[in-house]
């Protein structure tokens, strides 16, 4: 969830590891038991399936490429979380815990079509 220019961090899904590196970037709220922090965002992430173009690049090879070149901010930068969202399907899911990202919240969003879905926030610490 955002406010200002960082977003909040649920802590009770992650391990006692994620939170100890968590807490060195963060700020932490003890009450609710969530960190503030700001973090690298992958907004969007999607192949094109027109044509055959989907043979050329796979899933985890464009992935790869962005959170390179969010490492390669990270070292300019500072910073060592990556947050993204997805929609709640076992595949996809399966596909990013396979990539180190892990789930931490869920977020109520809308469609373009005003269709209400769930989408799950993770995150990958660098």
């Amino acid at each position: 969830m955002k406010q200002d220019d960082k977003f909040t961090v649920s802590g009770e899904p992650l391990s006692n590891t994620v939170r100890r590196k968590l807490s060195r970037v963060s700020t932490l709220n003890e009450e609710e038991h969530t960190y503030s922090l700001a973090a690298y965002l992958i907004a969007q992430l999607g192949k094109n399936y027109a044509d055959g173009a989907n043979e050329r690049i796979t899933g985890a090879e464009l992935l790869a490429l962005a959170v390179n070149q969010i490492e390669l901010l990270q070292y300019q930068a500072g910073g060592m979380v990556i947050f993204l969202e997805t929609n709640n399907e076992d595949k996809l899911l399966s596909f990013y815990g396979n990539n180190r990202f892990q789930p931490f919240d869920r977020r109520n969003a809308e469609r373009k079509d005003k269709e209400p879905h769930e989408l799950i926030q993770l995150l990958r610490l660098l």
